[in-house]
C-alpha cells in the first residue's frame, strides 16, 4: 500500500514499531504483568499469526485515519489493493478460530521532544537541588561580605567607544519677540531690593540687564525681579521697563514661610516653650485670685489704678482680715476676760458675715454645655483636679470627658480623655497617683494614666465577663486594713452600678470584678391602722434595687453604707454578701449621697431628690435632724476637712453652706446658681478654705470660704 500526493510523491507513513525475528516472544505471564502496569507510554503494534490481508486491512484504516486528522485536500492514490475486495477475501478466509484469537497490543513510551526549554532562575524548596543551590548563594554572599578591604579584588577602569553623535532637525513655530515697558519707580526697586535681603539664597543668575530694541521674555529665576533696559530705534530718547513677577514672588515666598512656620509650631522643644510661657502668663493675670486662693498676701502694681479682674477688692479684703486678726491678737496680749473676748469676736463676725467669694472658674470649649458629674483631688498633688463631665438623664446622653485640671492654668485641662459614654464617677489612686479610675454611664469601668499624653485607656471593663450592665453612679479607691503589723497595704477599687450591684475591681493584664453585694429589695415598714386588713404583698419586677451611692468608714473600712433608688441606706459588710447590718429608713426618693462625718464617725449626712438633708447616727435607724431649705433636689453633700460642724451642699437651685454649730434650720451661707442652670457636685479644697461647686453647664466654679470660723471643738454632741 502507497500513499502519493498531488505532486506523485510518496508519502506512504513508515510503520513505528519493527519487528526482530530473532526476538523471543514473551510468555502470556508476563505480557497479563506488563498490561496491568499501563502508562508506561508510548505504541507499538505485534502480530500473533494473522493473515497478511488482515494486517493489510488494520494499516489501510490507520491511514484513513491520519488522513483525515491531518485534512489531507489531495487524493489518495491506492495502489495493488482494493478495501473492498480485502475485506471480502479477509471474511471468506478467516475462520471462527483466527476471530477468537486473542491479539495484545503494547504502548510503550517514546523519547519526549522538547520544543522550548527555559531554565529556571528559581528553585522550589522542596526539589532536589535546593540544598545545593542554599550552599551557593551563601558562599556568594560571604564572598560579598569578605569584598572590602581584600587583596584578590582589584577596581579597574576601562573607556568604551560612544556611539555615534546624531544631529536631528525639527521645525517649529517662530519664536515671537515683544517690546514691554513699564515705569520704574524708586518704591519697586526698594521692593526688589527687599526680596534680595530676604532671600540671600536665590540665584544671582536669574538677574541680568540686557540692552537692546527688544528682549526674549525668558526669566529664569521668578524668585527675583528682571530689570531690563530697552532703547527705541527711532526715537533718541529712553524708556526704563521692569518685569516683575510679583505674583510668583509673593506666592513662592508664603508658601515657604508657611512651611517654615508649620515646622515650628509643631516641633517638640516649641510646644514645651509654649506650655512654660502659658503657664507664666496665667500665673500673671490669676495672680491675686491664686494668692487668695493659697491664702497668701495679694501683690498689687502701685501704678495701677483702676480695678482690674478684682484686685483692688482682693486687697481690701486682705487688709480687713489683717485688721481683724491684729486685733484679736492685741485682745489676747491685753488679758481681756475670755467672755468679753468672745462677745468681741462675735461682734466682729456681725461684722463681716459669711459669704463665698468667687475667684475663678474652670471652663472651656470643649467642656461648655457638658454637666459636671463628678470631681476628685489628687491624693499627692493638691493643685491637680479632676472632672467628669456626663449626663445623668437617658435622654440627654453624649459623648463623655475625663479633664485634669491645674492651679496653675485654669483656661485649658493639662490632660483631655474622650470617653465615647457620659462619664458618671472617677477617683484618683493613693498608691498608684497616677492612675485615675473612670466610671461610665453604660456601666464601663476605665483606669487612665495621667502621665501619659495619649488619651487611650490603660485597662478597660468592655472585655469582663461580670461587668455592669446599668450606669455606674460612684467609685472610689478604697484602702485595705493593713492589720497588726502594717504589712499587706493595698487599695481597692469600689463600685456601685444602678444593676445592684457593688463590686470589687481586681487590676490585672484586664479589669475583673467580684462582687461585694447584690442590694435586694425590702418592703416598706407600713403601720397597720386599727380594724385594717392585711394586704397581699405585691410582687417585685427585679429582685435586686438600683444602688446610688456608697461611702467607707473613715476608720473600719470593713464596713460601708449603700444608698439605693427606694430612698433605703444599708449598712453592710466586707465580710457578708448576703444580707445587710441595718436599714436606715426616713428618704422618700432616691438616695443620691452618704457621706461620714470625718471627725465624729458614728455621725452620716445622706441627701436625697425628696428635697431633705438627714443626720443619722449609725447606732439609731431614727433620723436625728433634717435639713430643708429649698423644695428642690439635693445632688451631693460633703462635710468640711477642717470642722466636724460644716457641710456643703448642691441643689438645683444653688450651693449651700451649713454650720451646725450656729444654726440647725438654715444655712449660714446660700448662693443660687444662674437661671437655666443645676449645682449638681462640691468639693472642699484640700489644703485652704476655698469651694468648688460644678453645675450643668459644665464649669467648675472656685469660691473661696470667708469670714466662716471653724469650732474649737472637732466632737459633734447632739440631744433630743
Amino acid at each position: 500500500l502507497q500513499v502519493f500526493d498531488a505532486e506523485g510523491k510518496d508519502v506512504t507513513p513508515h510503520p513505528l514499531f519493527h519487528s526482530d525475528s530473532n526476538a523471543v516472544a514473551p510468555r502470556q505471564g508476563e505480557l497479563l504483568a506488563s498490561s496491568a502496569h499501563f502508562g508506561a507510554a508510548g505504541s507499538a503494534l505485534q502480530r500473533n499469526s494473522l493473515s497478511h490481508k488482515f494486517w493489510l486491512l488494520i494499516v489501510t484504516t490507520l491511514l484513513e485515519f491520519v488522513c483525515r486528522l491531518f485534512n489531507f485536500e489531495q487524493k489518495m492514490l491506492l495502489t495493488s489493493y482494493n478495501f473492498s475486495d480485502v475485506q471480502e477475501e479477509i471474511k471468506e478466509e478467516l475462520s471462527e478460530e483466527d476471530l477468537d484469537r486473542r491479539v495484545d497490543i503494547y504502548l510503550v513510551e517514546t523519547e519526549t521532544i522538547w520544543m522550548l526549554d527555559m531554565p529556571s532562575v528559581a528553585v522550589s524548596v522542596e526539589s532536589e537541588d535546593a540544598g545545593r543551590v542554599l550552599e551557593r548563594n551563601k558562599i556568594y554572599v560571604d564572598i560579598c561580605k569578605n569584598r572590602p578591604g581584600n587583596d584578590r579584588f582589584v577596581d579597574k577602569m576601562m573607556q568604551t567607544i560612544n556611539g555615534a553623535a546624531k544631529n536631528k532637525e525639527v521645525q517649529c513655530d517662530k519664536i515671537i519677540m515683544e517690546d514691554k515697558g513699564v515705569t520704574v519707580t524708586s518704591w519697586d526697586l526698594f521692593d526688589s531690593f527687599n526680596v534680595l535681603e530676604i532671600k540671600p539664597t536665590a540665584k544671582a543668575e536669574g538677574s541680568r540687564a540686557t540692552t537692546g530694541k527688544s528682549s526674549e521674555a525668558h526669566p529664569t529665576n521668578e524668585h527675583i525681579r528682571t530689570l531690563s533696559v530697552s532703547s527705541d530705534r527711532g526715537n533718541s530718547s529712553t524708556t526704563s521697563s521692569i518685569t516683575v513677577s510679583e505674583s510668583a514672588v509673593l506666592t513662592s515666598f508664603h508658601e515657604e514661610e508657611e512651611g517654615h512656620a508649620e515646622a515650628i509650631l509643631t516641633s517638640e522643644n516649641f510646644q514645651q516653650d509654649l506650655f512654660f510661657m502659658e503657664r507664666i502668663l496665667m500665673e500673671n493675670i490669676f495672680q491675686p485670685k491664686l494668692a487668695a486662693y493659697r491664702q497668701f498676701p495679694v501683690l498689687i502694681d502701685p501704678d495701677v489704678t483702676s480695678d482690674t479682674n478684682g484686685t483692688v477688692a482682693a486687697m481690701k479684703e486682705a487688709k480687713q482680715k489683717k485688721h481683724i486678726q491684729e486685733k484679736k491678737e492685741e485682745q489676747k496680749e491685753a488679758f481681756i476676760d475670755p467672755s468679753i473676748l468672745s462677745d468681741v469676736n462675735k461682734a466682729l463676725e456681725e461684722i463681716a458675715p459669711p459669704r463665698l467669694e468667687r475667684l475663678w472658674s474652670y471652663i472651656c470649649d470643649l467642656t461648655n454645655s457638658h454637666s459636671v458629674s463628678s470631681m476628685a483631688w489628687s491624693k499627692v498633688n493638691p493643685d491637680l483636679l479632676a472632672v467628669g463631665y456626663g449626663a445623668f438623664d437617658f435622654k440627654e446622653q453624649k459623648k463623655g470627658l475625663a479633664c485634669c485640671w491645674s492651679l496653675k492654668n485654669p483656661t485649658w485641662p493639662e490632660r483631655i480623655f474622650q470617653c465615647e459614654h457620659g462619664v458618671t464617677a472617677l477617683d484618683f489612686s493613693m498608691a498608684s497617683p497616677n492612675l485615675l479610675a473612670v466610671g461610665m454611664y453604660n456601666g464601663s469601668v476605665a483606669i487612665y494614666d495621667v502621665r501619659s499624653c495619649d488619651g487611650a485607656a490603660l485597662l478597660d471593663s468592655s472585655e469582663s465577663s461580670n461587668k455592669h450592665t446599668g450606669p455606674v453612679w460612684q467609685l472610689r479607691w478604697v484602702e485595705q486594713d493593713r492589720g497588726t503589723t502594717g504589712d499587706g497595704k493595698k487599695e481597692r477599687l469600689i463600685c456601685i452600678s444602678a444593676d445592684g450591684r457593688i463590686t470589687e475591681w481586681l487590676i490585672q493584664k484586664r479589669l475583673d470584678c467580684t462582687d461585694l453585694m447584690k442590694i435586694k429589695r425590702t418592703e416598706s415598714e407600713k403601720k397597720k391602722l386599727p380594724g385594717e386588713k392585711e394586704r397581699k404583698s405585691e410582687a417585685l419586677i427585679s429582685q435586686q434595687a438600683a444602688g446610688m451611692c456608697f461611702d467607707f468608714h473613715p476608720k473600719d473600712t470593713n464596713f460601708y453604707l449603700a444608698g439605693t433608688e427606694e430612698g433605703h441606706i444599708h449598712k453592710c459588710s466586707c465580710s457578708g454578701n448576703e444580707q445587710f447590718l441595718q436599714t436606715y429608713r426616713g428618704h422618700k426618693a432616691p438616695v443620691y449621697k452618704v457621706a461620714w462625718n470625718p471627725f465624729s464617725t458614728d455621725m452620716f449626712l445622706s441627701c436625697s431628690a425628696d428635697w431633705s438633708i438627714i443626720l443619722w447616727h449609725q447606732d439609731s435607724q431614727t433620723p436625728m435632724l433634717t435639713f430643708t431649705s429649698t423644695t428642690a433636689f439635693v445632688y451631693d453633700i460633703m462635710w468640711s476637712p477642717k470642722s466636724a460642724f460644716i457641710f456643703a451642699a448642691a441643689n438645683e437651685s444653688g450651693v449651700e453652706i451649713w454650720d451646725l454649730s450656729v444654726s440647725i434650720l438654715n444655712p449660714v451661707i446660700s448662693c443660687c446658681a444662674s437661671p437655666r442652670e443645676k449645682c449638681t457636685s462640691v468639693l472642699f479644697a484640700t489644703n485652704t478654705d476655698c469651694l468648688l461647686v460644678g453645675d450643668s453647664r459644665g464649669e467648675v466654679s472656685v469660691f473661696e470660704l470667708q469670714n466662716l470660723a471653724a469650732p474649737s471643738s472637732d466632737k459633734v454632741q447632739f440631744s433630743r
